[in-house]
């Protein structure tokens, strides 16, 4: 898989894909990443990117010539278009990035070229003809579309064979499809009591059945007291048993 990354701070995402468990994908080759200054593509001696917003107001944004340039680079090198490869923009008005987005775009062969916008934003014009995506982290505002775009390489990169340790970890991460899309259940390690505070005793049973149970249970009751929208999501999918709903349904 091929990404590449429109950006006006290509260091950031360099220097953070260099990091942690996830680099694992990049320094393999499943995951390619290659990253484009817009102000390579600019006009004139101060390579302008950006300029007043037409109509008044604060900020400035981003000129979609730059853009258009370095995507069309972007494109020629890719040998391929957006039907192959998606132009996705992190914005406000996205739609919220979730793990089955995550999982759809880690299973991708192509990638995607990803946008990351500054200032007050990208010419509207750059939008309506270029963006095939918007992209969400939530309801609140970033200087710019690098952390996004972060948040996004590091969740696909984790699920390509390979990165993780152990093959499993990430079919019982939460919103996964082996735990019914629900919240994980909670965690212990050693010792084995701390500060007073034991490990459940299912976990130092050894019994894999009950472990299991114990796990379910947990995952349905902390989904339940803090993600209740998931649990109405995993009925109206029919993951939910009878056995689960009874144990929604006792609290004890």
């Amino acid at each position: 898989m091929r990404i590449d990354v429109i950006t006006l701070f290509p260091e950031m995402i360099e220097s953070f894909v260099a990091q942690g468990v996830t680099r694992r994908a990049y320094d393999s080759g499943h995951v390619v990443l290659k990253c484009w200054n817009p102000r390579d593509f600019a006009d004139g001696n101060y390579r302008r990117v950006d300029d007043r917003p037409f109509g008044g107001g604060p900020g400035m944004v981003m000129l979609a010539e730059p853009l258009a340039a370095c995507l069309a680079a972007i494109r020629s090198e890719r040998q391929d278009d957006r039907h192959s490869a998606p132009l996705i923009y992190f914005s406000p008005i996205g739609e919220p990035l979730n793990q089955h987005m995550v999982r759809e775009s880690a299973a991708s062969v192509t990638g995607a070229v990803l946008l990351c916008g500054r200032y007050e934003g990208v010419d509207q014009r750059f939008i309506d003809t270029y963006v095939d995506r918007q992209i969400s982290l939530g309801d609140f505002v970033l200087s710019g579309g690098e952390l996004p775009a972060m948040a996004w390489l590091d969740a696909i990169a984790r699920l390509q064979p390979g990165v993780l340790n152990d093959s499993d970890s990430h079919a019982q991460d939460s919103f996964s499809p082996d735990l019914s899309g629900l919240l994980d259940s909670p965690h212990f390690t050693r010792p084995e009591v701390w500060q007073g505070l034991p490990v459940p005793p299912e976990l130092l049973s050894g019994h894999h059945a009950h472990i299991a149970q114990w796990r379910r249970v947990q995952s349905l009751r902390l989904t339940a007291a803090n993600r209740p929208d998931l649990i109405t999501e995993a009925r109206k999918a029919g993951l939910l048993s009878a056995k689960d709903e009874r144990i929604l349904v006792d609290k004890n």
